[in-house]
């Protein structure tokens, strides 16, 4: 779908359908209610007939309006004024374009002139502009990849037209930014959404080279023989019982300045986790796919931010492998050396995303970075606490923590902080290793799990995610969301300012 902009009244528009937006006690947006003026009262008329309504996601399309060049005017519900918001802005937006359906070709958004609420933050026409574009491609955004038919016809409108009262320098940034933005959510479902027999440590691996090439990264993949030799033997551990070979993969985007101290973006990659010996139950493990989103975040953000040129130096760490159980796979009660040098005793293999990303966090050392935040399907016990709606953000930096957090309402990418103290760290104490890799069953998982990777996270500023319960979504929806790349690449957009 491509998004353009044109400087045009809503009455004038030469395209198939015009969205104009409708309050719920009746008040027109300016647009509405010069296509009311424009069509003698019809569409107020619509209104009070209740052909028509401003109820919160009602779409009524109105045919042929005397005085309006397009053929059709989708009339859009905004609910209440006073609780339109950025969020309510955008499920406008989403509902416009899929009520315009597919017979429509063009669909023009009267969608710039903001009448939102006063008391809620007033967002600029740069923004909106971005959310329009992320919001159309997360519409038209298709599963069938694999698939020996496709559906070809069209979903939506081929072309989504942004309407202007004149030049806007904002708004051309926006789009620009948005589809930037879109490309990496889309590779990030994409990759989240492939099966564990296609996507592969060794693909991700692939796919890292040929985006180096593609976006002018500098790449290095690491083999077993040579994660071995940088002495990583947490990650090593998780791999044992897999017949796939694992992969360190390392990304650099050099946009800001030369010698500029990186920030480290670390996933977690676990293509298929099966628990291990530690084996999970049978329901639902095929979702274990989903076990690499936030490897394929980093895949996703690193792209974004490319295309958008950020002035920014950014480093993607992927560690990726699979988590299976076999004869040689570690088993409970093996204890492993940590790149750090800090043993692990490994009371639970299904707590592997851990392992892995301590080692990863370790090499993360050598760059120097400014700042450090990890990406992981971490813990169930972040879903219980949390849900799908917020991701769970830990740092003992209440400044980065500050600045994720603002990135993820300017995102719309809800994040909720959770508390990294010393106080949780007993959990982790080990009669035989420096450390076990879980602590008490049901309490304070998700808490403790973070804990863990602070031991490994000291030589600089760190923030940890902790996506399991929205880097996807199971059941009739189920499918990767692209979380939390919106996040990820506004926060890179701030640093970049």
């Amino acid at each position: 779908m491509e998004v353009i902009t044109k400087a045009a009244a809503a009455t004038e528009i030469k395209a198939d359908c015009v969205a104009v937006g409708v309050y719920a006690d009746g008040e027109l947006t300016p647009a509405a209610r010069a296509i009311d003026v424009a069509a003698k009262g019809a569409l107020r008329a619509a209104l009070k007939s209740g052909d028509a309504g401003g109820k919160k996601g009602a779409t009524t399309l109105l045919r042929h309006l005397a005085g309006v060049a397009a053929p059709r005017v989708l009339v859009v519900g905004l609910g209440n004024r006073a609780e339109l918001d950025e969020r309510a802005f955008v499920e406008a937006a989403r509902n416009a374009i899929k009520g315009a359906g597919a017979a429509v070709r063009q669909l023009a958004l009267a969608a710039l002139e903001w009448t939102g609420s006063a008391k809620a933050k007033q967002p600029g026409a740069q923004a909106l502009a971005r959310r329009v574009v992320t919001t159309a491609r997360e519409v038209v955004f298709r599963t069938d990849e694999l698939k020996s038919r496709k559906d070809d016809a069209p979903t939506a409108p081929g072309t989504v037209i942004l309407l202007t009262t004149g030049k806007d320098a904002g708004v051309d940034l926006g789009l620009r930014q948005g589809v930037a933005l879109a490309n990496g959510i889309d590779l990030a479902k994409r990759l989240g959404n492939l099966p564990g027999n296609v996507c592969t440590p060794t693909y991700l691996g692939e796919l890292a080279t040929r985006m180096g090439k593609e976006l002018k990264l500098a790449v290095e993949v690491f083999d077993r023989k040579g994660i071995e030799k940088l002495g990583m033997g947490s990650f090593v551990s998780v791999t044992q019982g897999s017949a796939q070979p694992p992969r360190l993969i390392v990304m650099q985007y050099r946009g800001g300045a030369k010698g500029a101290a990186p920030v480290a973006l670390v996933g977690k990659g676990i293509t298929f986790d099966t628990g291990g010996i530690s084996l999970k139950p049978g329901a639902a493990m095929d979702e274990m796919k989903f076990d690499m989103c936030g490897a394929a975040s980093v895949f996703g953000t690193l792209r974004a931010v490319a295309e958008m040129k950020l002035p920014v130096n950014v480093v993607g760490i992927v560690a990726a492998c699979e988590n299976m159980p076999s004869g040689s796979a570690s088993k409970p009660g093996d204890i492993f050396t940590s790149m750090s040098g800090q043993t692990i005793e490994v009371l639970n293999t299904d707590a592997e995303g851990r392992l892995i990303l301590c080692d990863a966090l370790t090499y993360a050392e050598r760059f120097k970075p400014a700042a450090v935040v990890d990406i992981a399907t971490l813990t169930g016990a972040c879903v219980v606490a949390l849900g799908e709606v917020n991701s769970g953000l830990f740092s003992p930096d209440d400044e980065l923590a500050d600045e994720l957090l603002a990135a993820s309402r300017s995102a719309l990418d809800a994040a909720w902080r959770l508390p990294v103290e010393d106080a949780y760290q007993d959990q982790l104490k080990s009669n035989f290793a420096d450390m076990a890799n879980i602590g008490a069953p049901g309490k304070a998982g998700a808490v403790v799990a973070a804990c863990f990777l602070a031991r490994f996270a000291k030589a600089y500023r760190w923030a940890h995610l902790d996506i399991a319960g929205t880097a996807w979504k199971g059941g009739a929806a189920k499918g990767a969301t692209g979380r939390p790349v919106p996040l990820l690449t506004h926060f890179l957009m701030g640093r970049a300012q």
